[in-house]
Formats: C-alpha cells, sequence, structure tokens
C-alpha cells in the first residue's frame, strides 16, 4: 500500500553569497517577493499540496525564520488594539500548528544531499518532498500540488523538471530520459552537472522533488560529488531502475530567486498579479518598455 506524502524537507542552511551585502545578517531565504519571502512561498505550497509536517534545515544565522514562523506578541497585541484586522489574520495565518514544525542544524554546508541526510531521523520510514526556496514557481495550481496528485497515481520517485538550454546543463541535474507520458517522463538515470557536450537531455530538475526513503541509505556514504560536496542527484541516480522514478513537466513559470536578475523577474511578475498593486504595476512596466524603446 502506497504511503501518503506527509513530510517536506526545506533545506535553509546556505549562505546566499550571490546576494551580498543584501544576505549578510539576513537569510536568503527571507528575501522578499512583493510582500512576502521567499520561505513563506515554500511553506504555503507545500501546504496546499496537504504537508503535515515541516521540517527546516539550518545553519548559523537562520534565526530570521524561525522568528518569521513565530508567534511575536507585541506585534500582535499592536495589530489587535489598532484593529488592524487584515495584517493581523496575515500574521497568524503563518503560524504552524502544534507540533506541524520541526528545525535541524546543519553544522557544515557540504550540498544539499548532506542538507537533506541530517533530517533522516525525523523523516523515518516515510516518503517525503524537498522544497528549496529559490526556486519559486508562479502556477495556477501549485508546483508541489501537481507532483503530489501524479505521485498519488505513480508512486516511487518523482521530481519536477523543465527543459533549458543545452549550455546551461552544467548547473543542473539533468534526467536520462525513458518513456513518456504526457508532463511524466521515466527516468532511467541522472547525472550531476554534466557538461553541455555530456548531457543525456536537456530536461533539468528543479527544486522540487517527491522521495522515497531510500534515498538516506544512499547518501549514508556521504561521497562528494560535483563541486566536492554531497549531491542529492548523485544519491537518486543510484536510485534509478530499482523502482518506479519519473520526473514530471510541471504547468508555471519557475524563477531561479538564487539569482539576481531571477530574482528581479520574479518580483515584476508577482507583482503584475499582486490584487493591491498590479494595475500601477503594469503602469510602470509599459512605461520603461516606452522609454526603452526611445533610447
Amino acid at each position: 500500500m502506497r504511503k501518503p506524502l506527509r513530510k517536506a524537507i526545506f533545506p535553509v542552511g546556505g549562505l546566499g553569497t550571490r546576494f551580498l551585502p543584501a544576505t549578510k545578517a539576513m537569510p536568503k531565504e527571507m528575501l522578499p517577493v512583493v510582500d512576502k519571502p521567499l520561505i513563506q512561498y515554500a511553506v504555503e505550497e507545500a501546504r496546499a499540496a496537504g504537508i503535515e509536517e515541516l521540517i527546516f534545515v539550518t545553519g548559523r544565522g537562520k534565526g530570521a525564520i524561525e522568528d518569521h514562523f513565530d508567534y511575536s506578541y507585541e506585534l500582535q497585541e499592536t495589530l489587535k488594539e489598532r484593529n488592524k484586522d487584515t495584517e493581523l489574520a496575515l500574521i497568524d495565518n503563518l503560524i504552524p500548528n502544534p507540533g506541524e514544525v520541526a528545525y535541524i542544524r546543519q553544522q557544515e554546508a557540504r550540498g544539499l544531499g548532506h542538507a537533506v541526510w541530517c533530517a533522516r531521523n525525523l523523516v523515518g520510514n516515510e516518503p517525503f518532498a524537498v522544497l528549496l526556496a529559490d526556486d519559486l514557481v508562479q502556477s495556477d495550481i501549485p508546483c508541489l500540488k501537481q507532483m503530489v496528485e501524479i505521485y498519488n497515481e505513480v508512486g516511487g520517485n518523482v521530481v519536477a523538471v523543465m527543459d533549458v538550454p543545452r549550455e546551461h546543463t552544467d548547473r543542473y541535474g539533468v534526467l536520462k530520459t525513458g518513456k513518456q507520458s504526457g508532463r511524466l517522463i521515466e527516468a532511467l538515470g541522472l547525472v550531476e552537472k554534466p557538461k553541455p557536450v555530456d548531457a543525456p537531455s536537456t530536461l533539468s530538475i528543479i527544486g522540487r522533488y517527491i522521495l522515497q526513503p531510500d534515498v538516506f541509505g544512499h547518501l549514508d556514504a556521504q561521497e562528494p560529488g560535483a563541486g566536492g560536496e554531497i549531491q542529492l542527484t548523485d544519491a537518486m541516480a543510484r536510485m534509478c531502475g530499482r523502482g518506479r522514478f519519473h520526473g514530471y513537466r510541471f504547468e508555471g513559470t519557475r524563477f531561479d530567486c538564487g539569482d539576481k536578475a531571477g530574482f528581479i523577474q520574479a518580483n515584476i511578475a508577482f507583482a503584475l498579479r499582486h490584487p493591491s498593486i498590479g494595475a500601477k504595476v503594469r503602469e510602470t512596466v509599459l512605461a520603461f518598455a516606452e522609454d526603452l524603446k526611445k533610447k
């Protein structure tokens, strides 16, 4: 019998060096896209997919993430006194239910595979999701919810994938593809950050995963891979052929918010859809476009 997906890991221990000096004292996952930090988008996506337990793998200097999802008594009491009901609701909705959230420390930044492995005892013998807050997906149906619907049909391991330019394959884990059925692609193998000439395809994994607990056994060896880090892709590659493993072409637009240009693009895209400021932002974008035409 297929076990339901109840748990999600959020690896948030990275240093965010590409956004210095903004991330010197603030976690990169707390960078705001319009009016919400990146990590809040990831948590909301997990909840929309039915996730019940949130596991944050943190590091030094990440206390702001814990504070964001905790009570702020002075703020909440002030909002009540001033009858700021809308703002109070926004704050109250952040707070997880008792026992729903756990934090575990990754003492050294040794790669994504190591971060996931650190959560092994909290996951136990259950399937779990991994969400990278850097990868923000704008879609009508949240990306992980799309994946859960597919997982409930096919089981096994499911990773979100998208086609990238061949010259960019050395930035991603890339699938060796098998049979395809609509948006679902059989994964015959995985390669972490292959050179464009060596890439088995251009179908690349983004930061959404549904994995079986078997992956922890493959991570136990702590073998470094590309970049000298413990790569999650290497462990997943060992699982291909030993059980069901699929890539899923999700519906939506992915923004790489670990990159400055991608972060700005995400802010524009989400601002355009924002109910309060969307019209004004559209006017501004169109005005900028007209100015660029004149130059």
